[in-house]
């Protein structure tokens, strides 16, 4: 997205806000917490979410999943709901198969795309055979010949949950001897555990917004953490890790990252948003798909809002925009 671009977003934003009458929305659910490994994450996104929401004048309202059950929804007559979960069980279709049999429109994705993007091998099948580009990778099993692993995606390399977020679990191997022990850590996490190569290069992320088939990439953020470690922590509770908005990269390889960026939002169905996590690689400078997040957080350490802002739109716009998506949906159709 060029300036240009990026102002005509901020300025369509605006313009839709502007015409917009909140009690379209009527009463509107807040989803957070959550019982993935990300639950205080998404308590963080939602109450955010919650509070911009509250602040422009909406009816809205926080349910946790985590501690009650999902079948309540149906006693607190809400007409939609923003999803504010992370992770398994609100990232993951579930909680999106359950909405669409209520026949309540939410944000985000729809079942099909949730579920393809949480899990990560899938995603890299699917970009693929798409033609897209991301690092070589294999499922890990106990029964891996670590070796083999070392000698087909070469050292360091990446061990990491399939169907996890937030960077849990994400260890970097240096050597043959530490892929065990890091695939055990992993395995205690998630079920399905990928290897992957370790590219080099800058950290970025590419926010998307609206519907796939007319989706728009926000500006790249460069992503510098202390140690060059975006860990859990350095993610959400670290003052020294480092954003870049604009990135100070050419403009030219930001629209690469934003192009291949739309190419993986749209090959795997998303809608509403998303955020594309890439490497670009420092020795050939070509750009590489990591993951893709269908459900971001809104925290205050969060991306989207980062990018959104460059773009002239505010936190609480933001939301507000998110959730007049929702307006758009034919209730109960599954997208």
């Amino acid at each position: 997205m060029s300036k240009q671009d990026m102002s005509l977003w901020g300025d369509r934003v605006k313009l839709r806000l502007a015409n917009l009458n909140v009690k379209a929305f009527g009463r509107v659910g807040v989803l957070l917490g959550g019982k993935s490994g990300e639950r205080e994450i998404s308590l963080m996104s939602g109450n955010g979410v919650l509070q911009a929401l509250l602040s422009k004048g909406v009816d809205a309202h926080p349910f946790d999943p985590g501690v009650r059950n999902p079948t309540e929804l149906t006693s607190e007559n809400f007409d939609r709901v923003f999803i504010s979960l992370h992770g398994r069980y609100g990232e993951d279709g579930t909680i999106q198969g359950l909405l669409d049999l209520l026949e309540l429109p939410y944000t985000g994705s729809g079942v099909l795309a949730s579920a393809l993007s949480i899990d990560k091998i899938v995603t890299k099948q699917v970009w693929i055979s798409n033609g897209l580009s991301t690092p070589k990778f294999e499922e890990l099993t106990a029964n891996s010949d670590w070796n083999a692993v070392v000698k087909n995606l070469g050292l360091p390399l990446i061990v990491k949950p399939a169907n996890e977020g937030s960077s849990l679990g994400l260890t970097k191997v240096k050597s043959v001897e530490e892929l065990p022990a890091a695939y055990q850590l992993v395995a205690g996490l998630d079920k399905k555990v990928i290897a992957e190569a370790c590219i080099v290069g800058d950290e970025l992320t590419c926010p998307l917004v609206g519907q796939w088939s007319s989706a728009e990439a926000l500006p790249v953020i460069k992503i510098i953490p202390p140690q060059a470690n975006y860990d859990f922590h350095n993610k959400y509770f670290s003052d020294e890790t480092q954003y870049l908005c604009p990135t100070g990269l050419p403009s030219e390889v930001n629209e690469q990252v934003q192009e291949l960026a739309l190419a993986a939002y749209r090959a795997l169905g998303c809608r509403t948003w998303g955020r594309a996590d890439v490497m670009l690689d420092q020795k050939t400078g070509k750009p590489y798909l990591l993951e893709m997040n269908t459900s971001p957080g809104m925290t205050s350490h969060s991306l989207v809002p980062m990018a959104a802002k460059a773009a002239g739109v505010e936190y609480a716009d933001l939301v507000l925009w998110l959730l007049s998506q929702t307006l758009q949906q034919k209730e109960g159709a599954p997208a």
